[in-house]
């Protein structure tokens, strides 16, 4: 249909406009032509799908996507995707109902994922409307949200999700919505076109050849000729004015170390003392506002945000920083919310004007002042022409100045500009970059830095260059220089040989020249391999590439593209797909981790398949088809940090191992010879590495043929044939629709590829695990009516059906009710209860009526009851309508935490009443500058800014544009308004609270510490996410307050007295200056008053103005005997690089107020140069458990106590004597963990892995003591006495390297772990929290730390009091207490004599210790349990096959089966069952394996029993004895079938029952049944017939009595009179075939068949017993109280061969049984096939003809 038919309103993005072209194309074909990311073009794609069709804009017509295809609009690699988008128009299935549902119904119940969904949606809002697939028709928002199409809600916090679209243009990823505003409208069809521009990178965005054109960077020809495809951008981009004026020359990048030549970020020169931090400071804003932050020794550029999660800056300098960059982004205009300049801010006072002049003159000294709108520099006359400079400006920078001179030179303590500092920078001949050179007179001056002064003479060379990237272009020999074509040493040598004029600049041209002709006829191309880039060299030895490849790519006859057209080049750089993700049966795409968490793949299948993702390349996306390291995975959500080290592991198959003997990278198949991984692991990482295109050389990061890795060392000829021959061994891959193990190559031949992606996924086939109800349920649901007050549903029939299938519920609650009401642990009356209250508070929240307005907007009434600020009562009356939010609003208390109570709104003067804004004070001389700041940043901190003369409250922004404030306020006060509005975290980017950015150093903490106090004196602290002050408590749970703070606030020094009265000149809190205050009564502010002056006051104030002040200090020099700024006057001192402006501000302020002299600042001054330039003589510190520890951190922790701390300080104590004290030495070195075992009564020592080797401790117990020891310090070798790190303990042999990965996760407790989020060092309780350790292990860990001193915090290295550690965030209470008082089930750690679970202290305890104080655990010397199975071969066997068992301690862990086997999960009996039964040859390790398995799941999860003949039987018992197969068990475990769908399978019951035993008689001439003991009593049956029936019903399961149909014991059976009293102890002797037989040696139960052969009963009976049990079902396992198969049978030792013979042979010893009919000796099988079965109830009769 035409497209404009479907279009009601705005339609989405048809296609694209080719600006350079003039043409209109297809989505598709931009993304073919690779104008669109192929990411971009299935979004627009699917937002088309989405909205009405599929649009071909140049004819202007619309498709579905099927005839799309057809007519080759997209293509059919796009085909299934984008019919699961169109799903948005034709609608989708709801699970619940079979009834057609919305798009957002959809994403509610999971039909489809949230992202996706919502990006659909988006598409639809922005377009024509939501769509509701069941009227047809597109809605507004409003009506959407009235049929429960739509969430008001939806896209709040969802900006990342949604933002997918990638614009070429301006090179940033935008929602939807602001993609629609950069398209223009086609005149001839009125579609949406995209257009698209030559776009050339910017500063911060791309840049379009039009404006490029409009800022005189190029010239109309050059245009043309990019416009016409004679030149291309690559080529524009090499010119040397148009590359400065897109990305600037270069600023100073860091610093040069002349001394030891080395190069360093200006920060880190900045913390080690080399550069003063006011300098630093300065240089780090340059860098700000001239372009990126920058790293050089990385070489790598930043914005600010990025450099501080980087850590190249810290956070201190966050805000400064983000201030600074803004003359690269643009100021916002205050007045008119336009995007402005830095010279248009310093015009507008919005900035201080010596700052705006230092980053302006930085911006022209690096290449130009910067367009923010545009995004790159600009010709001075285009600055002039936009209003981004003017004459008088150029003046003052013409004028150099010290006014202008805003850069310090360290070495010559000059102040200089900017470009006189870079004059005397150097240039680091690897990068290029150019750094502050830090000279020291001591050292030669024998480095390899470039001086500037020759860059500058290079730079002005130009030279015509005939070949290469520069062919046919003038470019400078600088440039040239720099390019790829010559190496470090090569620019080294040509300026070392200028600069001893050896060469001419003629000569070096010459030689240049000649060194680019030659590069390029024998270049040695890059190509990009796995991680790293690869050359064709590195291919050429890898035998990749032939010696002719090499030759015609270093000819030019070949280029790179030509040979990774190679398909088999391409394999071995970028390798095949591995499985990226799986395929829904809707084929819905989900990433493994999706799958995993939403139980669609079992934890340990997506564990290996991730592993397999991470061992061959990367970590896949499949949604959005990108790929990640690890760490990058994490940080982009792609998976979680509960995976992070199990993936960093197997990642290590690609980036390398480290060989802990030689510290050389390895490969994986080498780590697995040196037992550095586990074999079965390792198999199944090489395998999927060999799988998917040949195995990884992590040295030279490709893959490599088998020939090579043969000569590499990276396989051999044993691995080849364990691969080639694919046992059961090797299948380490688990399909999870067949539940078949397979090898990653078979697994990968069953995935499907998506054709849009080509990725490769596992398809899962339909097997939803929603619980339903049907039947009557579902009409109990459909007919029961509820009355909803709230809502779209309110004065509506509404069922409960209705109700539960809403999109009020999320899927998970949804499901939680209605597997609750089937399990029958909640009613209907429940479910409706819950219902209405999700209901209710969703709605609330909604309901504008019912919000009240708090700081920055509305606040719903169900917030102010979570933040405790109204109770559960006042929230109901609200609710019924008892209590107006009017009312509500103004109750006092509400008030007051909407609102706050008034802050300090002005001053009154005191006699003539008049009332006065801060500001106004301030100007007119009552309040001093500081003061008058101090008051107003509090204003702004707790709402508003005052106008007290109006009565009106603003921000910051309107108080500005009322006048109120004065521009050069602003900035510091947005600043501190953030303590209402929130500041963002630079780590995470969410908003986060005042006291949490002081706790991150976002603001200084004295600063933050002033406003805080002022929030709390004016109604609390406040909540910036819901713009309420909070009651305190309330804060301390979110973590907006703390102990350690409300203690500073409580005790009112001066430290915290941050306020200032003018009329008493004292200092005080904030709460005190409120109290001095007048409340107005005309509005109820409250005013401080301040005394009117008189005119010797007036005179006292001309005198100490700005000027006044400075003519002072210039006046007076200051001596400082060390520095460089001794006799220099006060003035220059003060505003040297060893202040910062608050410092300077706070002194001009106290001498102003005459608080302070002359003197009284120039000690001040020079106290603290002494203080920051001397060095102390001896170092206040001593070593912690990996790094030194000061005396001040000793102190902060409670580990020594003040008196100690300041006689430390005074020379009073030494240092050494206190560190030995043993309540330190507790802290810094730890109590003494377990060192190892002693043996009882030999006095042996052994080390903990001794111990294990000799099978003296089992595996199990040593990692954990071993984990123990590397948590809490070292691993100690208890027979040397030494202690060492996890690696030194490989490397000397004390730990064997198959336990290094579980040790160096344990040491973290020590070294910190590496937070994958934000790559911040975190300690053991906080990894625990993120999930990068498990809570038990961690609990394990921690308790161990707690026994051996304390707490260790990683940060510090030393160990922490229990309460400071709780303060830190190392523990908290609850964790705390729970380690105080662990339940046995927390115990982590047992006696190994009696098993007794332990904490470590209790273990501790137990410990000996020996003459050097090392702790050693007694152990009586006897037969250990292993050394029964010393055969050291099935031990080897046992301990290299390796297995993940989700559940119990085990779950999503990878142990050796040999360790599983020693677990509490095993017992004795049962190992030794195993380990005989695989010495025997009865069981393989296979077997084994998934018998303990399931075991493990089945005891752990105690969720499958069924009803034996004597106790209830496991499922794991039933499949250990083959009665349910592994799909049935897979089955069960994941919910596929049901208790009672295997207790419905014959097959299964026929084990479990009893069966077909004779169970009574029929009498054929009375047609009676009855019992054979009546039988023998009427002379039916005689009594030997009648016995030995009733001892096979008794040998069979049970006594049956066939008149009432009922199984008895044989005590029952007496007790009922089925059968008589005198035959009871016969039957229960029979019984006992059932019950089980006690061995008279052992004491342990045995089967009939064992009985037999140990001649505990007569041979014949047994026989006549058997018979009559294989015979009805199978022989019974007493032990288990089933039948089991026969081949189980002989497995378990219950039958033989011989045994089998003789039943086999049934010759008349055997035939026990007799027919009373026929008179004739029959076996029990022939007997029974002689009966008669009773119609009723089925059991077997014996027909009487008598």
């Amino acid at each position: 249909m035409p497209a404009q038919e479907n279009c009601g309103s705005q339609g989405p993005v048809a296609g694209v406009f080719l600006e350079h072209s003039n043409e209109t194309i297809t989505i598709y074909q931009a993304f073919k032509k690779r104008l669109l990311k192929p990411g971009t073009c299935l979004a627009l794609l699917e937002a088309q799908a989405a909205t009405g069709g599929i649009i071909d804009p140049i004819k202007n017509w619309t498709w579905s996507v099927d005839d799309a295809v057809k007519e080759g609009i997209v293509g059919h690699e796009m085909k299934e995707k984008l019919q699961l988008a169109e799903r948005a128009i034709t609608g989708y299935t709801d699970p619940y109902t079979n009834q057609q549902i919305s798009l957002f119904q959809a994403m509610q119940k999971d039909v489809i994922p949230k992202e996706y969904g919502i990006r659909l949606l988006e598409a639809q809002n922005s377009t024509k409307g939501i769509y509701d697939p069941t009227e047809k028709c597109y809605l507004t928002e409003k009506q959407a949200y009235g049929k429960g199409h739509y969430d008001k809600d939806l896209f709040r916090d969802q900006v990342d999700a949604l933002k997918v679209f990638y614009d070429p243009n301006s090179q940033e990823n935008l929602t939807y919505a602001s993609l629609i505003k950069k398209c223009t409208v086609a005149p001839e069809t009125g579609l949406l076109l995209f257009p698209i521009y030559i776009t050339f990178k910017g500063l911060r965005r791309g840049v379009t050849s039009a404006e490029l054109l409009a800022s005189k960077i190029i010239d109309q020809q050059t245009f043309e000729n990019l416009h016409k495809g004679k030149t291309t951008t690559q080529d524009v981009m090499l010119m040397e004015t148009v590359k400065e004026y897109l990305e600037g020359k270069k600023n100073i990048g860091g610093v040069a170390v002349l001394s030891t030549n080395k190069r360093m970020s200006i920060y880190q020169a900045m913390r080690q003392g080399m550069i003063m931090p006011g300098s630093a400071l300065i240089l780090l804003e340059a860098q700000a506002a001239t372009g990126f932050m920058i790293d050089p020794v990385e070489n790598k550029t930043y914005s600010v945000e990025e450099a501080i999660k980087q850590k190249l800056v810290g956070p201190e300098y966050h805000a400064k920083l983000l201030a600074a960059e803004r003359a690269v982004t643009g100021y916002n205009d205050p007045y008119t919310g336009e995007i402005i300049s830095l010279f248009q801010a310093l015009k507008k006072e919005l900035i201080v004007k010596e700052h705006g002049i230092r980053l302006l003159e930085a911006q022209i000294a690096t290449g130009g002042i910067i367009d923010p709108i545009n995004s790159h520099r600009v010709p001075v006359d285009v600055a002039y022409k936009r209003g981004f400079f003017n004459e008088e400006m150029n003046a003052i920078l013409e004028d150099s100045g010290d006014d202008t001179k805003g850069f310090f030179d360290p070495n010559t303590n000059d102040n200089l500009t900017y470009l006189q500092l870079l004059d005397r920078c150097v240039i680091d001949p690897s990068t290029g970059l150019t750094l502050l050179p830090i000279h020291d007179p001591s050292s030669s001056l024998n480095h390899t830095f470039i001086g500037y002064d020759i860059k500058k003479v290079f730079k002005g060379v130009m030279v015509k260059v005939t070949c290469g990237k520069y062919m046919g272009m003038t470019v400078s020999l600088w440039e040239l220089l720099m390019s790829e074509y010559f190496t470090e040493q090569q620019r080294q040598a040509f300026i070392e040989q200028y600069r001893n004029k050896t060469l001419t600049i003629e000569i070096i041209v010459t030689k240049v020249l000649e060194i680019i002709e030659h590069s390029v006829k024998t270049a040695n191309v890059v190509f990009e391999g796995i991680r790293e880039k690869v050359t064709a060299n590195q291919l050429a030895e890898a035998d990749i590439i032939t010696e002719n490849d090499l030759a015609d790519l270093r000819e030019g006859k070949k280029t790179v593209k030509d040979v990774t057209e190679n398909e088999s080049v391409q394999t071995y750089l970028q390798g095949k797909p591995s499985i990226a993700g799986v395929m829904l049966p809707d084929s819905q795409i989900m990433s493994v981790y999706q799958a995993r968490q939403k139980g669609i793949l079992r934890p340990g299948t997506s564990l290996v398949l991730l592993e397999a993702q991470a061992a061959t390349g990367f970590i896949i996306d499949p949604i959005a088809n990108r790929k990640f390291s690890v760490d990058d995975a994490v940080k982009a959500r792609v998976i979680g940090a509960d995976l992070h080290a199990k993936l960093s592991s197997a990642e290590k198959a690609v980036t390398g191992y480290q060989d802990p003997y030689t510290g050389k990278k390895i490969s994986l198949f080498q780590a697995m010879q040196n037992d550095l991984i586990v074999k079965d692991h390792g198999i199944r990482l090489l395998e999927a590495q060999i799988a998917t295109g040949g195995i990884i050389d992590p040295v030279n990061s490709h893959r490599i043929p088998v020939h090579i890795a043969y000569k590499l060392g990276y396989f051999d000829t044993e691995m080849n044939q364990i691969l080639c021959d694919p046992t059961d061994d090797t299948k380490g891959f688990f399909d999870p629709n067949t539940h078949e193990n397979l090898t990653y190559m078979q697994l990968l031949s069953r995935c499907v590829t998506d054709q849009s992606t080509d990725l490769c996924l596992l398809t899962i086939k339909g097997n939803d695990k929603r619980v339903t109800i049907g039947g009557s349920a579902k009409e109990v649901f459909q007919t029961t009516y509820v009355s909803v007050r709230y809502g779209r549903f309110s004065n509506k029939k509404v069922t409960l059906w209705d109700l539960i299938n809403s999109e009020y519920l999320s899927e998970e609650k949804r499901q939680e009710l209605l597997k609750r009401y089937k399990s029958k642990t909640i009613t209907i009356e429940g479910i409706i209860t819950i219902i209405l209250e999700i209901i209710e508070s969703k709605e609330v929240q909604r309901n504008a009526d019912l919000s009240v307005n708090g700081l920055r907007g509305k606040v719903s009434i169900l917030e102010l009851l979570n933040s405790a600020i109204i109770d559960e009562k006042t929230y109901k009356n609200v609710l019924e309508g008892k209590l107006t939010i009017k009312d509500l609003a103004e109750m006092g208390t509400v008030r007051n935490f909407l609102s706050g109570t008034s802050c300090i709104a002005g001053v009154i003067l005191q006699k003539s009443n008049q009332k006065m804004s801060i500001y106004q004070a301030k100007k007119e001389g009552y309040l001093t500058p500081g003061t008058a700041l101090c008051l107003l940043e509090a204003q702004a901190a707790t709402g508003f800014i005052i106008d007290p003369i109006q009565d009106r409250k603003l921000t910051v922004e309107e108080a500005l544009k009322q006048k109120v404030l004065v521009p050069e306020l602003y900035e510091k006060l947005l600043a501190a308004e953030k303590a209402v509005t929130g500041y963002k975290d630079p780590y995470t980017g969410k908003t986060i609270s005042l006291f949490e950015a002081i706790k991150k150093d976002l603001i200084v903490k004295q600063h933050g510490i002033r406003l805080l106090e002022a929030q709390i004196a004016t109604g609390g602290i406040i909540d910036p996410l819901t713009g309420l002050h909070l009651p305190l408590e309330v804060a301390f749970k979110k973590g907006y307050f703390d102990a350690d703070l409300n203690k500073i606030l409580a005790d009112q020094s001066d430290d915290t007295k941050g306020f200032f009265d003018p009329t008493t000149q004292e200092n005080l809190t904030y709460m005190e200056m409120l109290a001095r205050c007048i409340k107005d009564p005309e509005t109820g502010l409250f005013l401080l008053p301040v005394a009117e002056k008189g005119k010797t006051q007036e005179k006292s104030q001309k005198n100490l103005s700005d000027a006044e002040i400075k003519e002072e200090f210039e006046k007076n020099s200051v001596v400082v005997p060390v520095g460089h700024f001794s006799g220099k006057s006060l003035w220059e001192v003060i505003h040297s690089v060893y202040f910062t402006d608050e410092q300077r501000q706070q002194y001009f302020e106290q001498y102003r107020l005459g608080k302070i002299n002359i003197k009284d600042v120039v000690t001040i001054v020079t106290k603290i140069i002494q203080t920051i330039e001397q060095k102390e003589e001896t170092s206040q510190t001593t070593m912690g458990l990996r790094k030194p520890v000061s005396v001040q951190q000793l102190h902060d922790s409670g580990i020594i106590d003040t008196k100690t701390y300041k006689e430390l300080q005074h020379g009073k104590e030494i240092l050494e004597n206190v560190v030995k004290l043993e309540s330190v030495q507790r802290y810094l070195k730890g109590t003494g963990s377990i060192a190892g075992v002693k043996l009882h009564p030999s006095g042996k020592v052994l080390s903990l892995y001794m111990a294990k080797t000799e099978g003296v401790l089992t595996s199990d117990a040593v990692l954990l003591l071993l984990e123990a020891q590397a948590a809490t310090g070292y691993v100690i070798d208890p027979i040397q006495n030494t202690h060492h790190t996890v690696m030194e303990a490989v490397r000397a042999q004390i730990i064997g390297p198959e336990i290094l990965e579980h040790l160096l996760l344990a040491e973290h407790a020590v070294t910190g772990f590496k937070d994958p989020y934000t790559d911040e060092q975190i300690c053991l309780f906080e990894a625990m929290q993120k999930g990068l350790i498990p809570q038990k292990h961690g609990l394990n860990l921690l308790d161990a730390q707690l026994a051996t001193g304390g707490i260790i915090d990683p940060i510090g290295s030393y160990r922490l009091p229990v309460q400071k550690a709780i303060m830190k965030g190392c523990v908290n209470n609850e964790t705390s207490d729970l380690l105080a008082n662990p339940i046995n089930s927390e115990k982590g750690f047992s006696d190994p004599e009696t098993k007794e679970p332990l904490t470590y202290q209790q273990l501790v305890k137990k410990c000996e210790r020996n003459s050097t104080g090392l702790l050693l655990l007694p152990v009586t010397e006897k037969n250990t349990e292993n050394s029964t199975y010393s055969d050291k071969q099935i031990i080897k066997v046992f301990k290299e096959k390796s297995v993940i068992i989700n559940a119990g301690k085990f779950a999503d862990k990878r142990v050796s089966l040999w360790d599983v086997l020693h677990s509490e999960y095993v017992s004795t009996e049962k190992r030794k069952e195993f380990l005989d039964q695989y010495k025997q040859k009865k069981l393989s390790i296979e077997e084994i394996t998934e018998m303990v398995t399931v075991m493990i799941i089945e005891v752990t999860t105690k969720k499958h029993s069924f009803k034996g003949l004597r106790k209830r039987v496991s499922a794991s018992e039933l499949f250990g004895a083959k009665i349910i197969s592994k799909e049935m068990m897979g089955k069960l475990i994941n919910e596929e079938v049901d208790d009672e769908d295997i207790n419905q399978m014959e097959s299964i019951q026929k084990y479990l029952g009893a069966t077909n035993c004779i169970a009574g008689v029929y009498v054929q001439s009375t047609k009676q049944t009855m019992r054979i003991f009546d039988a023998k009593n009427k002379g039916l049956l005689t009594q030997g017939t009648s016995l030995v029936l009733l001892e096979a019903q008794a040998a069979t399961g049970f006594i049956i009595d066939p008149v009432n149909n009922k199984k008895l014991s044989v005590d029952q059976a007496v007790a009922e009179g089925v059968v008589g009293m005198e035959w009871k102890s016969k039957l229960l002797s029979a019984e006992r075939a059932v019950t089980g037989y006690t061995d008279p040696y052992t004491g342990k139960t045995i089967s009939l068949f064992q009985a037999l052969k140990k001649d505990l009963i007569v041979k014949d009976h047994g026989i006549r017993l058997l018979e009559a049990q294989i015979a009805t079902g199978g022989i019974i396992d007493p032990v288990h109280s089933h039948h089991v198969p026969v081949e189980v049978a002989y497995q378990r030792g219950y039958f033989d061969e011989e045994m089998n013979k003789i039943l086999s042979d049934p010759d008349d010893d055997t035939k026990g049984f007799f027919d009373p009919n026929t008179q004739e000796n029959l076996t029990y099988l022939q007997l029974v096939e002689r009966c008669v079965s009773d119609p009723k109830t089925g059991l077997s009769l014996l027909a009487l003809k008598k």
